[in-house]
């Protein structure tokens, strides 16, 4: 079984279907991307590169959405605010509160911009 599925695996019951959508969700926007754990989490990042772009995990508390692209971030300011936002780190404490639409749409942008830096 690769790493991801085990992690999605591994989760709480309760939140399995929320971690499965949101790894298909990954796999079909973030095209040229390649799956991959990084520290501890699924992470993709463009294929060849470096450094994770999008990563996901299941924390004690919430689902967590690293979104590591501060351009992307910036451009969909308006959006985030309404939701528990880090650095970097959009946490959704139900899963059944999680915006999988703004996650899509986050996803998209991401793919259809240049490589570019991501937060440290």
């Amino acid at each position: 079984m690769p790493a991801v599925e085990e992690y999605v695996a591994a989760a709480p019951e309760a939140r399995r279907a929320a971690l499965t959508r949101l790894r298909e969700l990954c796999l079909a926007e973030l095209t040229g991307f390649e799956e991959h754990m990084a520290y501890g989490m699924p992470a993709y990042r463009r294929t060849g590169g470096e450094a994770a772009e999008i990563a996901w995990a299941s924390q004690k508390q919430y689902v967590s959405f690293y979104l590591l692209r501060t351009d992307v971030r910036d451009a969909f300011t308006e959006r985030l605010a309404a939701h528990d936002m880090g650095k970097a780190c959009l946490r959704f404490r139900r899963v059944d509160r999680i915006d999988f639409d703004l996650l899509r749409d986050l996803l998209r942008a991401t793919a259809a911009a240049p490589p570019g830096p991501v937060c440290a």
